[in-house]
């Protein structure tokens, strides 16, 4: 984003050189980028107003979502989305440089736990002797074996992480499938919209459901609702509640934009049924470019 309304602190799940980061970058080019080491304290400080836009990971083309900015959200904070990233993912080892001469010897590996779920089948066939540690991010990981080199031990991440960290590249897009790419939320106090300009001109809206308690059938009258205005439903998803098992939330995504005539409509039938219904507001896709 170019435009000058958006020169603002943006925070994101770091530290730099994460694949937050790089779809923060590429899309907030000339902002004030605020590192934070968690999805809960991203989500706080926007909500908080320490930040003004907070971007964090939602969802993986091989793992699926990310279930703690999706629990955060309905839980723990009333936020808006004012745009949605996606940003093509390669994941690589890495190893100190005092160690690229053992890294067939290393004996742990360090990342986000979805960046070793996505490089499973590679991990497991080559390294199945070194034990996996999960990190906050792919670059705390790359940070933490640059801090540590006297360890024969490698991290799973970007080629961005292994420059600002200092680390060799030993194995190159290590990932178990060809297309990985990653979803990531644009979170505001305010339910507006990045601009329209270089996004897929497609709206789409996220709503967060609770069905009515003890009603046979309530999550096909939920899919009615939307079925036969024919608003398009690009993901269902359920979570659990919290409050007892069989308890659940659904997430949904709406190919369409929510002032429209036939979505306050469909708004009101689910509000007739006795659901409960969290907008997250409508935004728009940008494709940040490729590593």
């Amino acid at each position: 984003m170019t435009e000058q309304q958006w020169e603002k602190r943006i925070g994101y799940l770091g530290p730099e050189a994460s694949f937050t980061y790089l779809a923060t970058k590429a899309t907030f080019p000339n902002e004030w980028l605020v590192p934070c080491s968690t999805i809960p304290e991203c989500i706080e400080a926007v909500a908080k107003g320490k930040v003004d836009l907070a971007v964090v990971p939602l969802e993986n083309a091989l793992e699926g979502s990310v279930s703690l900015t999706l629990d955060y959200l309905f839980h723990e904070a009333t936020l808006y989305v004012t745009g949605e990233l996606q940003l093509k993912i390669q994941q690589h080892l890495m190893v100190n440089k005092a160690q690229k001469d053992n890294w067939e010897s290393i004996i742990g590996v360090y990342s986000h736990p979805h960046a070793l779920a996505q490089c499973h089948k590679y991990l497991f066939y080559r390294f199945s002797h070194a034990p996996l540690h999960q990190t906050t991010s792919t670059a705390a990981a790359a940070k933490f074996v640059s801090e540590n080199p006297n360890e024969c031990i490698a991290a799973v991440g970007n080629a961005a992480a292994a420059e600002k960290y200092g680390l060799e590249i030993v194995q190159s897009n290590i990932h178990d499938f060809h297309f990985n790419h990653t979803r990531f939320f644009v979170l505001s106090k305010q339910n507006k919209r990045l601009p329209q300009e270089l996004s897929d001109g497609q709206a789409k809206t996220t709503f967060m459901i609770t069905l009515p308690i003890d009603r046979s059938g309530a999550l096909h009258q939920v899919l009615s609702v939307f079925a036969w205005r024919q608003l398009n439903l690009s993901k269902i998803e359920s979570r659990p509640l919290k409050t007892g098992l069989g308890d659940y939330f659904f997430m949904i995504d709406v190919l369409a934009d929510e002032k429209e005539p036939m979505m306050r409509g469909a708004m009101e039938e689910l509000a007739a049924l006795g659901c409960k219904v969290k907008s997250l507001g409508t935004y728009f896709t940008y494709r940040t470019s490729d590593e």
